[in-house]
């Protein structure tokens, strides 16, 4: 039974984690920042910029009303319209002398103080409107200002400004400011916490398939993982589920194999150690009887040999030792001497093996022949092991246009439908109880591979099994 592992169940990968969340977060952190930058920029260009922009507008027409006054003009203009000045809850309206001593104002407070702020002086010095925001020097106030030269004949008679309290302003642009900012902090909180709950998708199934994988090198073949994800992970879960399967059906497959061999070496063994130790002994007076012991331990040593060549032959193909003396032949003439050699043999068990020539003289093809003469022997061989039982086994020859077909047909009781996509993979014996290594076919497989060949078994039509091999023809 193949255990199952939880997804729940894991060890942390923090290497993952932590660079995927000091990646992906650096780079939410950078961009929250720069737009957090270039917004406060915007509202500061909003909320002051504009301001001090305005109070220059406001300054400036006004002074450029007063442009035509005289020093005296001047004093008595800017005493009436303070007078009737209305906006001085909102915004001061200041008249300066050339001192920069405040003249007259809407807030009758600062009449008679001397701001001495960058504004003025500039004003005063250079005859151009100028702007300022800071801290009053008399009320210690956040203001802006901006202050506009009153010019007549080319001489500065007195300064026009216009004063406003920041103290709103600051209010707004630190509420919009704390509003921004808690905006930001939600949605780098948003984009930490997803990020975190992904990489946990993540981290968590890739910790499991470690932890597996662990297992797996540990020996503990077949064990699965709960697959919870139809994503790559899922796909990732997949593979690692079918090959951890495989590798317990391999090594339960191999074990398989190790107990069968040793059973097939542990039976001709005892015959022919028990005929020997019985001819040894000198119990055997009969020449029959000694001649039937002689016999029965050739026999079963040819088998033994038989045995070793099949599993040295295994052993080549896996250590890539394998190799095929190439030369031309002709494929006729090997499978019909391999029939023959054959027919007498199963005439003796009471089969019968029918051949079906081509009608072409010969079929030329660059091939080994010692490892088809290999192929064709154990295959008639499997046949009889497996199909004998039908009494009779067919082989035939054909050309198929530039493909020479070779069938080898038994009438037995075929292969279980289960065990067909499994027949030619080495060690597998299926439900078959005839002895042998369970190698065989994967050695015929290689061979006809290698001969740029194909190698098909399946169920004939009718009952028994039929095996197909096509082959290139030499033109």
């Amino acid at each position: 039974m193949a255990k199952k592992i939880d997804l729940t169940d894991k060890v942390q990968i923090k290497g993952i984690r932590k660079r995927w969340l000091l990646n992906s977060i650096s780079v939410v952190l950078l961009i929250l920042l720069l737009t957090f930058g270039s917004v406060a920029a915007i509202l500061f260009s909003y909320y002051y910029s504009n301001t001090l922009v305005d109070l220059e507008k406001k300054s400036g027409s006004l002074a450029h009303g007063f442009r035509n006054y005289t020093r005296m003009e001047y004093r008595a203009a800017a005493q009436q319209m303070v007078s009737n000045y209305e906006e001085k809850s909102q915004l001061e309206l200041q008249f300066l002398d050339m001192t920069g001593a405040v003249a007259y104002s809407g807030n009758d407070l600062t009449a008679g103080t001397i701001p001495n702020t960058p504004d003025i002086r500039e004003a005063l010095n250079t005859q151009t409107i100028s702007s300022w925001r800071g801290r009053d020097p008399v009320t210690n106030e956040r203001i802006a200002a901006a202050s506009s030269p009153v010019i007549y004949q080319g001489v500065t008679v007195g300064v026009i400004r216009y004063v406003t309290s920041l103290t709103a302003i600051d209010r707004q642009f630190v509420l919009a400011m704390g509003a921004i900012l808690t905006i930001s902090l939600a949605i780098f909180a948003m984009v930490y916490f997803s990020n975190l709950y992904f990489v946990r998708s993540i981290v968590e199934p890739l910790a499991s398939i470690n932890e597996t994988a662990h297992l797996i090198a540990d020996g503990s073949y077949g064990v699965q993982i709960e697959k919870k994800f139809d994503d790559e992970i899922g796909e990732l879960t997949d593979t690692i589920n079918d090959m951890s399967m495989k590798i317990c059906q391999s090594e339960r497959t191999q074990t398989e194999f190790i107990s069968s061999v040793s059973h097939e070496l542990r039976t001709p063994l005892t015959a022919i150690t028990g005929w020997a130790e019985t001819i040894q002994s000198g119990e055997i007076r009969d020449p029959q009887d000694l001649r039937r012991g002689m016999s029965i331990i050739v026999s079963e040593t040819r088998r033994l040999t038989n045995m070793v060549e099949e599993l040295l032959e295994f052993s080549r193909m896996q250590d890539g030792r394998f190799t095929l003396a190439v030369e031309p032949l002709d494929l006729k003439a090997e499978l019909e001497d391999a029939v023959y050699t054959y027919k007498e043999f199963f005439r003796r068990e009471g089969i019968v093996l029918e051949y079906t020539e081509c009608e072409e003289d010969m079929l030329p093809i660059t091939g080994d022949p010692e490892r088809l003469r290999q192929v064709f022997c154990n295959l008639l061989d499997n046949a009889r092991k497996h199909g004998g039982s039908g009494g009779r086994i067919d082989v035939a020859l054909r050309q198929d246009i530039l493909d020479a077909v070779i069938t080898i047909r038994d009438y037995g009781p075929g292969i279980p439908e289960e065990e067909l996509p499994f027949i030619k993979n080495k060690f597998y014996k299926g439900s078959s109880k005839a002895r042998g290594s369970g190698i065989g076919l994967a050695v015929c497989e290689e061979i006809i591979t290698r001969h740029e060949g194909t190698l098909e078994i399946g169920n004939a039509e009718g009952g028994g099994c039929i095996v197909t091999i096509r082959m290139q023809i030499e033109t």
